[in-house]
Parts: C-alpha cells; structure tokens; sequence
C-alpha cells in the first residue's frame, strides 16, 4: 500500500462533490485527498466480503474507527493485523488479561481499552455464530431490497432501517460497539449498499447491484 501524502495536485472539482483525478476518474473528495485512500477507495471499499476472518476484521476495524477518521485506521491496518494475529477469530477469543495489556501498551494501534475488549468479546460472539449460518451469512442477510443511488455526498444516508435491524441483531448474538451508524458504514464498506456517487468510476463495481447505472 502506498503511504499517505498529497495526492495529485492536478484535479478537478465537480458540483456533486466528486474529483476528477489526473488520471480522469471521478472519485469523491474524502477518496481523492491522499495515495492512501485512493487505493483504498479503487480497490476495497464496496467490493464483497466473503470470508469470516474477512468479515469480522472489517467489523473490527470500523468499532476502532467510532469517532476518529477512516484515515487513521487505515494507516494502523497492518499493525493492527500484527497485534490482532490477522483477526483470526479462534486465536482472539482465547485473548486474556496479558493480551489486553499488551494491546494498551501498542501504541501503532489505537489504544482504547472498551474497543479492545470488544473486539474479543466479537471473537467470542463470532465463534457461537458458527452454530447457525456463520457470521457472512448472518451479516450478509440484512442486505436491503434496493440500493441508494447517490448524486451527491449529501444524499449518502448515515444509517438505514437495514442498518438498524443489523445492529440490534448483532447485539443480541454478544457483539458490541455495533451501532446502526457504524454498521452502515460496514454495509458500505463491504458492497452491501453501493453508495459510490453516480458519476463514480467505481458505481457498480461491487458485482452485487447490476450496471454501474443501478
């Protein structure tokens, strides 16, 4: 991955808050402000998930990212990765009181004590999914009916009635830090709901929504 500096220089600002690279592909603002986060944007976020250890490092991530940029998670991913043995759930449900105060003490990761005992507690959780469809499966069949399709960032919904519905479902099974605003974010993040703007050049690339004009 790329590390985080200033993008291009050379790029183009449309009505609808999209950027327009050097490159000529339209990508929002928050995608277009650093290499690192128009690799991200170009290559992840909105592709499908598929994968257990896939899905809840994904849930993992965005309990980390409650109340700070995806920026800052994102340049931690791969200590995070270290210190979470690549979120392997078995691995991070056996995690005790010497993990815990090992992660506390890992200043490449974000150091919240709540978030860290939540991510065990989410291995755990994870683990007694298996007993039905698994964690894909149970995440994945909150999928909404239909998509939004955005014009501008303003028009881009924060949480849904899907999102809503998957947090409380999710709680209930002994997940934490998994409010309806940062599970749509999930949903986002992994194709679940294709927010990517209209005019995007990744609209429809998820392979789960048709064209890139649905």
């Amino acid at each position: 991955m790329t590390s985080e500096s200033t993008i291009d220089a050379h790029v183009e600002a449309t009505d609808n808050g999209l950027v327009v690279g050097a490159d000529g592909l339209a990508r929002p603002s928050w995608a277009a402000s650093s290499p690192l986060l128009q690799e991200y944007y170009d290559t992840e976020w909105g592709m499908p998930v598929r994968t257990e250890q896939g899905m809840f490092e994904r849930i993992s991530l965005e309990a980390f990212q409650s109340g700070l940029s995806w920026a800052t998670i994102l340049r931690k991913r791969d200590a995070f990765r270290e210190a979470f043995h690549h979120f392997d759930p078995d691995t991070v449900a056996d995690f005790g009181s010497d993990d815990v105060d090992r992660l506390m003490s890992d200043a490449a990761i974000v150091r919240n004590k709540a978030k860290i005992l939540a991510t065990i507690a989410n291995a755990r959780a994870t683990i007694e999914l298996r007993d039905g469809d698994g964690l894909v499966n149970f995440v994945w069949s909150f999928t909404p009916a239909k998509t939004p399709r955005p014009r501008t960032i303003e028009e881009i919904p924060t949480q849904t009635t899907e999102s809503k519905a998957l947090a409380k479902a999710l709680r209930a099974r002994g997940f934490r830090f998994v409010g309806p605003t940062t599970m749509f974010a999930l949903m986002e993040a992994i194709g679940m709901v294709d927010t990517h703007l209209l005019d995007s050049h990744r609209r429809g690339t998820s392979g789960v929504w048709g064209s890139p004009a649905s």
